[in-house]
């Protein structure tokens, strides 16, 4: 049996091994090491939401996860896609609280997006999410691996003059607030973060 060995990985990365491994298989199963609750728990769900089946057994502080995959059906996640999907980056942190925090949190956001078989046609970066497509921003590898997928990244070009990172720009291109206004206006879905 296959083994993914994940442990010491943090969020979201178990659930993106295993969904890579689930997606090459058309039935059987494979084997999942973890090694905290947390991580046992979204791979549990996972599994569950793609309509397969998840054991787990736990042996001197780690998960032993045993996926099984009947078939190649369909799965809860099939559903809801969107053809032009729309994202709004507002901030360079996921969610409010520790800024710390909020900075992990928008690296893993940005890393499970690169990797979600769903993506974006656009990203829209504005305000303080134009740090994210600057320089020395820790999400340009994901962001790279979106627009390789094509994704068009858009940055707002007053918002990179007010932080004064306009020659910093790494990822997509600059744009304006009437253009901003036209991708959103004419998406099927806007998801702003």
């Amino acid at each position: 049996m296959k083994i993914i060995d994940c442990r010491g990985l943090k969020c979201p990365k178990p659930v993106i091994l295993t969904k890579k491994e689930y997606d090459l298989i058309d039935k059987g199963e494979f084997q999942v090491i973890v090694d905290n609750e947390a991580a046992k728990e979204n791979v549990v769900k996972f599994v569950k939401n793609e309509g397969g089946n998840c054991t787990a057994e736990e042996k001197e502080g780690l998960y032993y996860l045993t996926v099984k995959k009947e078939s190649s059906g369909c799965s809860i996640m099939d559903f809801g896609h969107e053809e032009n999907l729309v994202i709004v980056v507002t901030t360079d942190k996921l969610g409010s609280g520790d800024d710390k925090l909020g900075e992990v949190l928008m690296k893993s956001y940005m890393y499970a997006l690169s990797e979600s078989d769903n993506k974006p046609k656009t990203i829209i970066f504005i305000n303080g999410g134009v740090k994210l497509t600057t320089e020395g921003s820790e999400v340009l590898d994901s962001l790279n691996r979106l627009a390789e997928d094509g994704a068009e990244i858009l940055s707002c070009g007053t918002c990179l003059d007010f932080y004064g990172l306009k020659g910093k720009l790494k990822i997509g291109s600059i744009s304006n607030m009437f253009t901003i206004v036209e991708k959103m206006n004419t998406a099927s879905k806007v998801v702003n973060i």
